[in-house]
C-alpha cells in the first residue's frame, strides 16, 4: 500500500473513480502473463486527470486479471453490466436505408464515416507490446491488406518511411492519425513507444478505405465518401474488414472477439463493436433555433453524439455542419447502431426542413 496512487479531486476518470484501496491492494503487484501490470493499466489516468476513462489494457488478458476495475468503468461509460452479452452483424444488406432516403441525406449529408478498431489475437495491445511484437502486428495487418483486390486494393505507408510531401498528403486529406501528445490517451497509455516505428496508414486508389496500423489499436478499419449513402458506406466498410479478417487467418491469427466484450480493443471506451458511425450534417436551422448545448442535449435523447468543428462542445461547421454519430458501441450490433443513427439523422433533417 506504499504504492498506492494518489487521487486527486481533478481526476475526471472513471479509473478514479472506481479505485480503492480495497481493490488496489487486491491487485497491486499483479500482473498478465505477458508482464502487463496493473500499475501500468491505470497510470494514464494518474498522468492525464482529464481522461474520461484513465484504464488500458495492454493486452487481451488484461480484461480478464482485473475485472473488478474494468466492469466498473465499463459500467459506467457504456451502461453495458458485467454479465452482458455483445451482438454481432456486419451484413449490409439487414441495414435499411431506401432510395428516396438517401436522397434526402445528399442534400443534408456532407460526407459519411464509419469506422471500427480490431485487435490480433495472440499479440499484445498497444500499450503492453515490445517492439519485436509491434512489428508482427504490422506485418500481420499489412501482409493481409496486400490481399485486398477492386476498389479496395491501395498502398501501405510506413509512417518512419514517409517523404514529407506524402506525410503534407496525407494530412491535407486529414489521413494522417494524431500524433503523441499531453492531451491524448495514446501518449498517456503507453502505446506512443517507439514512435514512429511500425506505424503507418494504408487507402485504396479512390481513398474512400483506410487503415491506420499501430495507433491506439493494432488496426483502425474506416470508410468514408462524399454525401450520404451510409448503406454504401457500411458495405465497404463491412466488405473490407471481413475481408482483412480472412486474410489474417490465413496467416495463423484472429480478432480478439469473445461474447461478453465483443471486439477487444485497448481502450473499454471501444469495445463491443468499437464503431462509430457519423455524417457531416447541415443543420443551420436547427443550431439557430435551439443554442449549442440545447441542440445536443436533444440530439442525445436519440442516443446520439453532435460534435461541432472542433470537436466536442464546439460551434459547428460552415453551414450549420455537425458531426453526428451513434453514442453507443457496446451491447448493440454494428447494424443496430448505424440504423440508429440513420433514423435519427432522418429525423433531424425532417426537423430542419419544417424550420
Amino acid at each position: 500500500m506504499d504504492n498506492y496512487p494518489v487521487i486527486t479531486k481533478d481526476m475526471r476518470s472513471l479509473m478514479a473513480k472506481a479505485i480503492t484501496p480495497e481493490l488496489y491492494k487486491k491487485y497491486a503487484g499483479t500482473a498478465t502473463s505477458g508482464g502487463y501490470t496493473f500499475d501500468q493499466a491505470i497510470q494514464a489516468g494518474l498522468d492525464a486527470p482529464h481522461l474520461g476513462v484513465g484504464m488500458a489494457a495492454g493486452d487481451e488478458e488484461s480484461y480478464a486479471a482485473w475485472p473488478e476495475m474494468f466492469d466498473l468503468i465499463i459500467e459506467g461509460w457504456h451502461g453495458y453490466p458485467k454479465d452482458g452479452v455483445h451482438k454481432l452483424d456486419t451484413n449490409p444488406d439487414n441495414l435499411k436505408m431506401s432510395a428516396a432516403q438517401v436522397e434526402k441525406f445528399n442534400e443534408f449529408v456532407i460526407s459519411t464515416r464509419i469506422r471500427a478498431g480490431r485487435s490480433i489475437r495472440g499479440l499484445p495491445l498497444p500499450p503492453g507490446t515490445n517492439r519485436a511484437q509491434r512489428r508482427k502486428v504490422e506485418e500481420v495487418i499489412v501482409n493481409g491488406l496486400k490481399t485486398m483486390t477492386g476498389e479496395l486494393a491501395g498502398t501501405y505507408y510506413a509512417l518512419g518511411g514517409m517523404t514529407a510531401e506524402q506525410e503534407t498528403q496525407l494530412q491535407d486529406d486529414h489521413f494522417l492519425f494524431q500524433k503523441p501528445s499531453p492531451r491524448n490517451v495514446l501518449a498517456n497509455c503507453g502505446a506512443a513507444r517507439d514512435w514512429p516505428d511500425a506505424r503507418g496508414i494504408f487507402h485504396n486508389e479512390a481513398k474512400t478505405f483506410l487503415v491506420w496500423v499501430n495507433e491506439e489499436d493494432h488496426m483502425r478499419c474506416i470508410s468514408m465518401q462524399k454525401g450520404g449513402d451510409v448503406k454504401a458506406c457500411f458495405a465497404r466498410w463491412a466488405n473490407a474488414i471481413n475481408a482483412v479478417e480472412i486474410a489474417v487467418k490465413e496467416q495463423g491469427f484472429d480478432y480478439m472477439y469473445n461474447d461478453h466484450l465483443g471486439n477487444i480493443c485497448c481502450c473499454p471506451s471501444n469495445l463491443g463493436t468499437g464503431l462509430r458511425a457519423s455524417v457531416m450534417l447541415k443543420l443551420p436551422k436547427m443550431y439557430e433555433k435551439m443554442g449549442l448545448h440545447d441542440f445536443e442535449e436533444f440530439v442525445m435523447t436519440k442516443d446520439l453524439q453532435a460534435r461541432g468543428f472542433r470537436g466536442e462542445h464546439s460551434e459547428p461547421g460552415p453551414g450549420g455542419a455537425f458531426d453526428i454519430s451513434n453514442m453507443q458501441r457496446i451491447g448493440f450490433s454494428e447494424v443496430e447502431l448505424i440504423q440508429k443513427m440513420i433514423d435519427g439523422c432522418d429525423d433531424l433533417i425532417e426537423m430542419e426542413k419544417a424550420l
